[in-house]
């Protein structure tokens, strides 16, 4: 099967029990064209930034300085204070620009599939993964959408058991390293043009779909499908949602999914591995311009 260039080149594996549970949700009738439910990640799914949370890793693999890893959890928790507008989103993609190109990829990918699990797994809403859950049972495909790196995205959509992904691509140089420009960006607009794609590849009815986000920034792809939902909402998103009538949804549980789940089978550390290109590409979701020009001599020292 040919995927859009935004998507994951396979389905991920659904790792996650289909559980009827909090949310009643209708039920799919067969005989009409296919649905899916088009959830964001970091805010919505998850309790903090994918694209922030590894800094400390990237500190101890010595990939970042102290004073980078200070001013990276000083952006996480502007984030999760107030979410980020437009020209935030701007500020930390030039930031975050300059602190990943040249990173070697392999050395990044390793402490991406090291610490997945204890930095990811805890801070998962359980009621966004019941609602995974509810529209599996429902018989709707799951696709997380994110601004993040589709190396630390597929792996978490591998946990919660995610049809497909949506994400943000790196290129990567003939050296091994990033370049710091990116071959795909799952931001704003974006983001709608990418679930019309795949809508139009995978025989999906946009009018009976679903969409989830917390961010203004995702207006354009909560207002392509028939049921969008604003889940912890910014101050734009939750006027939008309340002029649109839109439903508002508040998760405030993260918790373990072995913790839900005993019988959860998590991904391996070499599967882990393999899914996750670079770590790097979570930390540089947020980038958008970036100089092509790296220093040799840096390079080599990743």
């Amino acid at each position: 099967m040919v995927y859009p260039r935004a998507f994951s080149g396979k389905p991920t594996r659904h790792s996650v029990r289909r559980m009827a549970g909090a949310y009643a949700l209708p039920v799919e009738n067969h005989s009409l064209p296919r649905t899916a439910a088009f959830f964001d990640l970091d805010k919505t799914v998850i309790a903090k930034s994918s694209t922030l949370t590894f800094s400390k890793s990237f500190y101890q693999g010595g990939l970042i300085s102290r004073r980078a890893a200070l001013r990276t959890a000083y952006t996480q928790f502007v984030f999760l204070a107030g979410g980020a507008d437009h020209d935030q989103m701007e500020r930390m993609r030039e930031y975050l620009s300059a602190l990943c190109k040249g990173w070697n990829v392999q050395q990044v990918k390793e402490i991406v599939a090291e610490t997945l699990h204890d930095l990811i797994d805890p801070i998962i809403y359980d009621e966004a993964a019941s609602l995974i859950e509810e529209h599996h049972t429902a018989g709707r495909d799951v696709v997380i959408v994110s601004t993040s790196g589709a190396e630390v995205v597929e792996p978490i959509g591998d946990m919660l058991g995610a049809d497909r992904v949506v994400a943000t691509r790196m290129v990567v140089g003939d050296d091994g390293c990033y370049t710091g420009e990116i071959a795909y960006y799952a931001y704003g607009p974006t983001k709608a043009e990418a679930v019309r794609e795949l809508a139009a590849s995978e025989g999906y009815d946009l009018s009976r779909c679903y969409a989830y986000s917390d961010s203004a920034t995702d207006v354009p792809m909560l207002s392509s499908v028939g049921h969008p939902h604003a889940v912890n909402p910014d101050r734009a998103l939750r006027r939008e949602a309340a002029q649109r009538g839109w439903p508002v949804l508040v998760f405030n549980r993260p918790v373990r999914l072995k913790q839900r789940l005993p019988a959860l089978s998590m991904p391996t550390r070499p599967a882990l591995v393999a899914a996750a290109v670079g770590a790097a590409a979570a930390t540089a979701g947020l980038v958008w311009y970036a100089s092509r020009r790296r220093g040799a001599a840096r390079a080599a020292t990743l």
